[in-house]
């Protein structure tokens, strides 16, 4: 049973009485508003230009499936008001940022695209990075991928001279004498000479290559008039870096302009954003991501957007966002090509572009328009991608299982339960259960066993015991049967858990053992009595659905475990307070809720429990880690 099912009706029922009384106290007013569980955890963050309008709404009308959930979770909501939109744009970012609300659209993409920074020092330099920040250095890109930046980086270095050692040497290295650093280490470099070599090269990572490309070439002739040849093929090579760098990029638009292009697709409650980076006028990357949404689909689509920006200095001159969609009932009322929505796209440009700086456009027709649409078809096929192989998986599993009662000999196979102990030189010793139907886990029909008659580590036993209480209660409750119960290890646990079904409890169910290679995985599949090894192939789809079952009940088992020596630790530390048995130790911890909040009290929250001050106080010292007073 989840922690909401616990939840007790009555204080539910108060709870949604408080929110009642709280609605009617919205101001007409922009702001952030937070959406809180009856354990009081954030678990969405949102903004609104009134926020009257906008809470009220969660609680009348009707909501799709996903959004009902999050409705059906919310006990208490805050709110707080700001001046603007924009400051509602920024406030929700950061609270989203630092809460990670479980409803809201978060940004976990861990893929981060190169730039080339011109670091903010005395004696400046180039380098290839992928974190980006407010440290006033100049950042340009993103590029492509590593490769294209280093060639990039590689070529400035010939061009023009800045320091390349991180830190200063007492003397002067090979790129001085190959020209490509003026060695600041030994010489003296002046400010005006690094300026001017961070102009220049600003201007050709700002798209002014064309214009570096016909300096080259007049100072290429110069030198070869003044019969320098070697100069003029130096620079003739530079020339021809920049064409084969140019050439490698995509053009795409005739301007030479940075642009980040975003689309957006939702179904079935997923939404996919596409983002194309443009730069110099050239696509250079795209990006794609997916993720669950509860909210408004283009609420959600814009807390995406401002996350992507939240804390990110390397920004684009332009960003195009797609409209936003027609509600269907205005549709119908005012035909197509008609509007309501005009003065919500105009606040939300001018609320990012007060915070970024940048300029934002929401194209209505022509070629940036298909830029957008292009986009959104991206993220449209990366949906359909992602629900095509959903699919592709399920029949791909519903075949290993049906594949995996022919290779064992058992017929049909529907439910598979299966079992894993654990314990750690043979303290807090626990076992897990969990459940596979037709392939795919059944989380509710979940497991844990606390290990009661077995001392040590004794893996058999264990075993038996487990079986023992976990069939003993399918017979007892009338429960459904599995088709194949799976245990951790080879002969010893098979025969011990056949012993106890079949001669004890009667039951005649297919046993089949998971055997673990020495880098604990899964690498052998046995059954009978005696077991015998199945000759499954390792590269089968069979074998990977017996593997994800074992990762499964691994992972099921560690965390219990996990939770059970964290009670004991508890339990331990309470216990060892003089004046603290079981009965006090229970009512503190009934009464607190936790030992961090036993901690975090006063003195005087002990009274009710009829705990004096002296004994309060060793508590909470105790708990703090300090030394108990001696009693008397």
């Amino acid at each position: 049973m989840t922690d909401f099912e616990q939840e007790d009706a009555d204080v539910r029922e108060q709870s949604l009485e408080t929110i009642r009384h709280k609605l009617s106290l919205l101001p007409d007013k922009p702001g952030c508003y937070i959406m809180k569980n009856h354990q009081g955890t954030i678990i969405y963050v949102g903004k609104a230009k009134v926020l009257k309008n906008r809470v009220r709404s969660y609680f009348t009308g009707s909501h799709s499936a996903k959004t009902q959930k999050l409705v059906s979770e919310i006990r208490d909501f805050e709110y707080i008001i700001t001046s603007s939109n924009m400051e509602a744009l920024i406030l929700e970012c950061n609270l989203i940022k630092q809460h990670h609300p479980r409803y809201n659209v978060l940004l976990k993409d861990d893929k981060t695209f190169p730039y080339i920074k011109i670091t903010h020092e005395e004696q400046p330099r180039l380098e290839v990075t992928r974190r980006v920040y407010k440290d006033k250095g100049k950042y340009f890109g993103p590029y492509p991928n590593a490769f294209a930046a280093q060639q990039t980086k590689k070529l400035l270095d010939r061009l023009y001279p800045l320091r390349k050692c991180k830190t200063m040497p007492d003397k002067v290295c090979l790129y001085y004498h190959m020209g490509q650093c003026l060695a600041p280490c030994a010489l003296e470099v002046s400010a005006e000479t690094n300026e001017r070599m961070v102009q220049e090269i600003s201007r050709f990572l700002n798209g002014g290559h064309d214009v570096i490309k016909e300096e080259l070439t007049t100072k290429m002739l110069a030198a070869a008039e003044e019969l320098n040849f070697e100069r003029a093929k130096e620079l003739r090579d530079h020339i021809m870096s920049i064409d084969a760098l140019m050439e490698k990029q995509k053009i795409t638009t005739a301007d030479a302009l940075d642009r980040d292009v975003f689309g957006y697709a939702v179904d079935k409650g997923w939404m996919a954003v596409h983002i194309q980076y443009m730069r110099q006028g050239k696509l250079i990357e795209r990006h794609v991501s997916l993720f669950p949404y509860y909210g408004d689909e283009y609420n959600d689509f814009m807390t995406y957007v401002t996350q992507v920006y939240s804390d990110n200095p390397a920004l684009p001159k332009e960003i195009f966002l797609p409209t936003m969609p027609e509600p269907e009932a205005q549709q119908e009322a005012l035909g197509d090509g008609v509007r309501r929505t005009e003065g919500d796209e105009k606040e939300i440009r001018e609320a990012l572009e007060g915070w970024l700086k940048v300029k934002v456009h929401m194209p209505q027709r022509g070629l940036k328009k298909q830029m957008v649409d292009m986009a959104r078809d991206n993220a449209v096929n990366a949906l359909d991608e992602k629900f095509r192989l959903v699919e592709r998986d399920e029949r791909r599993t519903t075949k290993a299982v049906e594949n995996l009662g022919e290779w064992l000999g058992i017929g049909t196979i529907r439910r598979i339960e299966a079992f894993d102990n654990s314990n750690i030189q043979g303290t807090n010793p626990v076992s897990a259960m969990v459940v596979f139907v037709d392939g795919k886990p059944d989380r509710k029909e979940y497991r844990k066993f606390k290990v009661k008659t077995v001392v040590g580590p004794d893996d058999y036993e264990t075993m038996r015991e487990v079986i023992r209480r976990r069939y003993e209660r399918v017979l007892k409750d009338n429960l459904t049967m599995p088709d194949l119960i799976v245990v951790d290890g080879g002969k010893g646990q098979i025969s011990a858990a056949i012993d106890i079904l079949e001669n004890e409890l009667g039951l005649y169910i297919p046993i089949c053992g998971l055997v673990k290679d020495a880098k604990h995985k899964t690498a052998q599949l046995m059954i009978g009595d005696p077991a015998e090894i199945v000759p499954l192939p390792r590269d089968s789809q069979e074998f990977y659905l017996l593997q994800r079952i074992q990762d499964e009940v691994h992972r099921f088992a560690i965390t219990f475990h996990r939770e059970t020596r964290a009670k004991s630790m508890v339990v331990s530390q309470l216990d060892a307070i003089p004046g603290i048995g079981e009965k006090r130790r229970k009512a503190l911890l009934k009464h607190f809720g936790s030992v961090r909040k036993i901690k975090e009290a006063e003195v005087m929250d002990f009274k009710p429990l009829g705990i004096g001050e002296k004994l309060a106080s060793e508590i909470i010292k105790a708990l703090q880690g300090e030394a108990a007073a001696p009693q008397e």
